[in-house]
């Protein structure tokens, strides 16, 4: 099934993607052109300039399911059936992560064969497939959608004492394979790092790891030794994964952080009398 969502004269098709019964769209508006405030233009001209645009994800499904992002859906068409995800065995477990994590206990799920168009975004979006068992764990936020043949569920951290210190949550989003899965990013897939690792460490100062594979081991250490050498480094504490995988890194995320602390510092605080 085709239709012509993806040959509007100011969206063009990015990637496509095909595994079993399902096939995935990356689509980007060129323009945004329903822009009626002089302000909004000049934003969204420069936006532009920097390659800031809206996309957006069309899945077309033959017999197949998709599980998708609560709230992510934009309209779908065709003979789809939703449902909740839900079931009598998985309602418990469900809410007691959700009360945990605040992510959503319910994550719709559409079958069928037609077209499932997402909410556009002005984050970037990945596509990968995974292999069949191949286990990853994504940040936080990140899960968008997955082909039904994922499974998609909550993993808890091995140890609190890394969740907290390294800056993670106590449980993340991991997805088994086979089959394909899309990830919602705050950078393109140019600036991230993919470190392979057989039988080996690495350490990162910070927690801009955006996805790793599952069977990877991950601490928080002292990055030196002893004490004193941790804080003659200036590093600290530094997270570290050990082991065979993979683990992709995002280093440019701290850049984005310093410019959004220096361009749109919080409001300031009104002090009571």
């Amino acid at each position: 099934m085709r239709t012509a969502i993806g040959t509007r004269e100011n969206m063009r098709v990015l990637e496509e993607f095909e595994s079993g019964g399902l096939r995935v769209e990356v689509l980007e508006y060129e323009k945004l052109c329903g822009l009626t405030a002089p302000s909004m233009a000049q934003a969204v001209y420069f936006m532009e300039q920097q390659h800031i645009r809206a996309r957006q994800i069309a899945l077309y499904l033959t017999d197949e399911k998709v599980t998708v992002n609560r709230g992510a859906m934009s309209y779908f068409q065709g003979n789809l059936q939703m449902v909740s995800g839900v079931t009598v065995g998985n309602a418990l477990g469900r809410m007691l992560r959700g009360a945990v994590t605040g992510e959503s206990m319910s994550q719709p799920e559409y079958t069928g064969t037609g077209l499932l168009v997402l909410e556009p975004s002005l984050k970037h979006f990945l596509v990968l497939e995974l292999a069949p068992g191949e286990r990853v764990i994504v940040d936080d936020g990140m899960f968008f959608c997955a082909q039904g043949s994922v499974s998609v569920r909550a993993a808890a951290q091995r140890t609190v004492s890394s969740a907290a210190l390294g800056g993670e949550s106590l449980f993340q989003t991991e997805l088994t394979g086979p089959g394909i899965i899309i990830l919602e990013s705050a950078v393109p897939m140019s600036e991230i790092d993919v470190i392979d690792l057989a039988n080996d460490t690495l350490r990162v100062d910070g927690n801009f790891a955006v996805l790793r594979s599952a069977n990877l081991d991950f601490t928080v250490e002292r990055s030196a030794k002893t004490l004193i050498g941790s804080a003659v480094s200036g590093e600290g504490l530094v997270n570290v994964y050990r082991g065979t995988g993979q683990v992709w890194l995002a280093p440019t995320l701290k850049v984005y952080d310093n410019l959004t602390a220096a361009l749109c510092p919080p409001p300031p605080v009104s002090k009571k009398d």
